[in-house]
């Protein structure tokens, strides 16, 4: 079975060479890698996707961690030419790569896509309804509302939809965090 803090959805080719090598210092700092991606955009961008265990991350953190990581980076040059380095939350519409994401986001709604085709398709858009052993319970808008279950093994996309109830989730504990400090 696999844990809360596993990444479920993981990268391939050289955004999975790139993360190999982000994670650990990601993890020495306090923080968990979401994503990595590296892109053609303004000719090579490596984009370094990470948070807090609470799922915050604040623009000192991604200056912490932007120093901690492009040294590593070109010591073990993965990239093998010039390449701009962003740092960033996963933001509203955050990816959702752990067991816990989708417990933490139970419904809202969310863009799956699986590995193989269930059910005859490979594309799920819906609300989250929960975990089953280790299976997405996901109620399709499209099927008048049927819940399709989707074995986490076999997501290999997830991110939550931008709605008006997602929007002011965020606000709300934005302001609680703003509160605390």
């Amino acid at each position: 079975m696999l844990q809360n803090d596993d990444r479920l959805i993981t990268e391939s080719g050289l955004d999975a060479r790139v993360a190999r090598i982000v994670a650990p210092l990601l993890e020495a700092l306090g923080f968990r890698l979401v994503r990595v991606r590296v892109t053609g955009q303004n000719g090579c961008t490596v984009q370094v996707m990470a948070e807090r265990e609470d799922g915050t991350l604040a623009i000192e953190d991604c200056e912490a961690i932007s120093h901690a990581v492009s040294p590593a980076l070109d010591v073990d040059d993965p990239i093998g030419k010039a390449y701009h380095l962003e740092v960033s939350s996963p933001g509203i519409d955050r990816p959702l790569v752990r067991r816990m994401d989708f417990e933490r986001w139970s419904g809202h709604e969310a863009k799956l896509e699986t590995a193989v085709p269930i059910e005859g398709r490979r594309r799920f858009r819906g609300q989250i309804v929960g975990l089953e052993n280790d299976a997405v319970g996901v109620r399709l808008h499209d099927l008048g509302h049927e819940t399709v279950w989707l074995p986490l093994s076999e997501v290999s996309d997830a991110r939550l939809v931008l709605t008006d109830q997602l929007v002011e989730q965020s606000l709300k504990a934005g302001k609680r965090a703003q509160a605390l400090n």
